[in-house]
């Protein structure tokens, strides 16, 4: 799981599940994308989901997730 909290701010923690909601550190965060696997590279990747505060617009998601590819390997990976 991938947590993208603010610019360059993301947490990570592995689960089993990726429900559509959940709540963590007192925010609500909404399922953004995957959970997905990606394609193979010179090392095994988990299955990858994305998560975002659930007030951000669709824009704002994709601004926070343009800010934090540089810092998050799995969200430059190919699936």
């Amino acid at each position: 799981m991938i947590y993208l909290v603010g610019p360059h701010v993301v947490k990570t923690e592995k689960r089993d599940e990726a429900p559509e909601l959940l709540e963590k550190d007192g925010i609500v965060f909404s399922l953004r994308g995957g959970p997905r696997q990606p394609k193979p590279t010179d090392r095994v990747w988990d299955s990858v989901a994305v998560y975002a505060p659930d007030e951000l617009t669709e824009e704002e998601f994709q601004d926070l997730y343009e800010l934090n590819r540089s810092q998050v390997p799995e969200l430059n990976l190919h699936y």
